[in-house]
């Protein structure tokens, strides 16, 4: 056993094993692996290459010194909530006959053929710089327009679009496309020289002004943010055709809705056409739109999905013109096979699981490879299917939760996995069963941290649902004070058999503290389909607060849990739960610190609140019921709220609205802020003193 944790352990990142290499792939031509690694395991990442025969291993690029960002690369990586520095991606190009690296910066850096990296000159200040196909072109967006460079670094950048200016960009996905729909760029190479662009214009959505407190210049950076309820960015799709210089746009549904996916698709022809999802704003239609050459769209896919539809993630184009789509019409999400029409050629996967994503296709071997839930919610396999049809395959052990990547010639799965008891590890598998290797295994083991893994069970809703916890338990004898580590919100799972759980440190702190953590994942959570997610439509704060509070007394029923004694803490929606769990049930939830909670729903997105809530005009019980300030009244116990000042996704006004409704109420709380902090806080120092805190906190309220 080694020593008991400290707080300086609870706020370190990475966690320990979790340090393993991100961003695993292959090469262009399959010879070998790439990988994002620390070898000292910190944050700060180099670009790592595996030669898949030999195994024999290089850094290509890294780890450097991290060079100071742009506040709009600083806002795309709080997008994607990424704390590693050094080498945070890269990319080859798809189709050149050389390999062509690319590894985005301040100024992006190329090799072609194995070449040392250089610095593309013209490329100074590039947001979502992409290769064309053939390796040969860079585009990307500087000051809300959209450029073209030669790789070769012979000419300057040449600027594809104009009339950019604050409010209008050519290139760039606006806000809730990337924050609430997962789509990071704005724009799309095809093979022939073509470049698909959205042009967003939110000039009239008001600009949200969010000022820096904490520095020592005054400054202030606004954003243009659709609270909902409200108008959204006018998005629309346009085409710029290198070759002739030509742009043209393309017809999208008049309808208010989002463009949530963009792609460049073969057709039976060989030649590419464009396709698009388009979801309206009630998201309960998805339609995939396919535009010819001459600018036409045709609906390849409609389909209406009650109480809303999600963005078929796993839709892909094939050479023949067919393509892979997904859906979670029978409440799962499944894939079929589509004829180039949209039209169903034969369903591929079924039943009462998830597929969890597509891996890749081997369109040689018409093998389909994709993670699923088939073996159970709580963990994650890695399978295939033929696209002629036929039973699944199961490629990776029992147990835990597994992914993979492919190689382009479907010879090859880089295979990853890590369960309770095991960190993350890296294999190397051939996909016809001849060869393994192990390429990566952590160092950390739960014997060498002293540590031991969250007990997995089952609790029941109220409406005899199977809910899964996961117990951190003290080594004292029970009844134990219960500390609730809460998120409660759609879109998430945090029970898994997953290594991520086991090093949950803060939780284990607390244990050792003489605790008993629970972790809960209730009615509409992810990973268990539409039906199980759908439970919070129109209502949230209701139903998961029940979940929470029947788990919690199900436990004391056991004499495991003191019922007099019971807190709950939780970040953004977790945030807003252990208020609501407060203010819902002030008989059961005594002590609470929430980090950055949505206070009132029609003070965040539309895209992420009107899917699940609707709109303040066609919901408004719904929000007056969801709302923290409606029950702001009920506070009876301790509540310390933590919130970053410069928070663009939860801004600080949700907690400033709470505490005037506090103050109004004459409800007692407590205020940690972090002036210099967004949503996701990084300062180490910081992290460190808001850990002391929270123990502090409940040391001293509820133990």
């Amino acid at each position: 056993m080694t020593e008991r944790l400290t707080i300086s352990d609870v706020a370190t990142y990475p966690r320990p094993g979790m340090d393993a290499p991100g961003m695993v792939g292959f090469t262009p031509d399959s010879s070998a692996m790439t990988w994002l690694h620390a070898a000292d395991g910190g944050l700060v990442r180099s670009l790592w290459r595996i030669d898949v025969l030999s195994g024999e291993r290089s850094v290509i690029s890294g780890p450097g010194a991290d060079s100071p960002m742009s506040r709009e690369e600083e806002l795309l990586r709080e997008r994607t909530r990424t704390r590693e520095l050094g080498v945070s991606s890269y990319s080859w190009a798809r189709e050149s006959d050389l390999p062509v690296l690319m590894i985005p910066g301040p100024t992006v850096r190329v090799s072609i053929d194995g070449e040392p990296l250089r610095e593309l000159a013209g490329s100074e200040g590039a947001l979502t710089p992409a290769l064309s196909p053939d390796g040969t072109q860079l585009s990307f967006v500087r000051g809300g327009e959209l450029f073209v460079v030669d790789v070769d670094g012979q000419s300057e950048a040449t600027q594809l679009t104009s009339g950019a200016e604050d409010g209008l960009t050519h290139g760039l996905a606006d806000y809730i496309a990337q924050e609430e729909f997962g789509q990071l760029r704005g724009h799309w190479w095809s093979k022939d020289g073509q470049i698909a662009y959205l042009r967003v214009d939110e000039r009239h959505v008001a600009p949200y002004p969010i000022v820096h407190q904490g520095s020592t210049d005054v400054d202030v950076e606004t954003h243009r943010y659709p609270f909902s309820g409200e108008e959204n960015a006018h998005v629309s799709l346009g085409i710029a055709d290198l070759p002739s210089g030509e742009h043209r746009e393309l017809p999208l549904p008049e309808e208010d809705g989002y463009l949530v996916r963009v792609a460049w698709w073969a057709d039976s022809s060989d030649g590419q056409r464009l396709v698009a999802q388009w979801i309206n704003r009630d998201q309960n239609r998805l339609r995939l739109l396919a535009f010819s050459e001459s600018g036409e769209a045709a609906v390849l896919i409609d389909e209406t999905q009650e109480p809303w539809v999600n963005v078929a993630d796993a839709a892909r184009g094939l050479a023949d013109g067919t393509f892979l789509w997904s859906s979670e019409s029978s409440g799962y999400r499944h894939l079929s096979l589509r004829a180039e029409d949209g039209s169903e050629i034969r369903t591929l996967t079924s039943g009462e699981w998830v597929v969890d994503g597509v891996i890749g296709v081997d369109e040689d071997s018409r093998w389909v490879y994709f993670s699923s839930t088939r073996g159970s919610p709580l963990e994650r396999r890695v399978e295939r299917v033929s696209l002629d049809g036929g039973e699944i395959e199961t490629l990776s052990e029992p147990g835990g939760v597994h992914g993979a990547s492919l190689s382009r010639d479907g010879k090859w799965l880089a295979m990853m996995n890590s369960s309770l008891g095991a960190a993350p590890n890296i294999s190397l598998v051939a996909t016809d069963g001849s060869e393994q290797r192990s390429l990566y295994k952590s160092e950390a083991s739960i014997g060498q941290l002293g540590l031991d893994a969250p007990e997995l069970r089952t609790f029941s809703a109220a409406d005899g649902t199977t809910l899964y916890g996961a117990l951190y338990r003290p080594d004292s004898e029970g009844p134990h004070p219960v500390l609730v580590a809460v998120y409660g919100g759609p879109h998430a799972q945090t029970v898994l058999d997953a290594w991520g759980l086991t090093v949950d440190l803060r939780a284990q702190y607390l244990a050792q503290q003489g605790y008993l953590v629970l972790k809960l994942d209730n009615r509409g959570m992810a990973g268990r389909g539409l039906e199980f997610e759908a439970h919070l439509h129109r209502q949230m704060g209701t139903i998961e607060v029940d979940d929470q509070a029947a788990a919690v007394e199900q436990l004391a029923i056991e004499g495991l849990a003191d019922v007099d004694r019971v807190g709950v803490y939780g970040w953004s929606y977790g945030g807003y739960m252990t208020v609501m769990s407060m203010l819902r049930r002030p008989d059961l939830f005594k002590v609470g610190v929430s980090g950055a909670p949505v206070s009132d729903w029609d003070g965040y997105d539309t895209g992420y609140t009107e899917r699940y809530m609707g709109t303040p005009q066609n919901n408004a019980e719904g929000y007056r019921e969801g709302s923290l300030l409606t029950h702001a009244d009920k506070l009876e116990g301790q509540l310390l709220l933590i919130h970053g000042g410069v928070d663009e996704n939860v801004h600080f006004r949700h907690t400033a609205r709470l505490i005037t409704a506090l103050t109004a109420a004459d409800r007692d709380y407590d205020l940690l802020m972090f002036p210099e902090e967004r949503h996701m806080p990084r300062d180490q120092a910081g992290l460190e003193y808001q850990e002391r805190r929270v123990a502090r906190y409940f040391e001293r309220h509820l133990k």
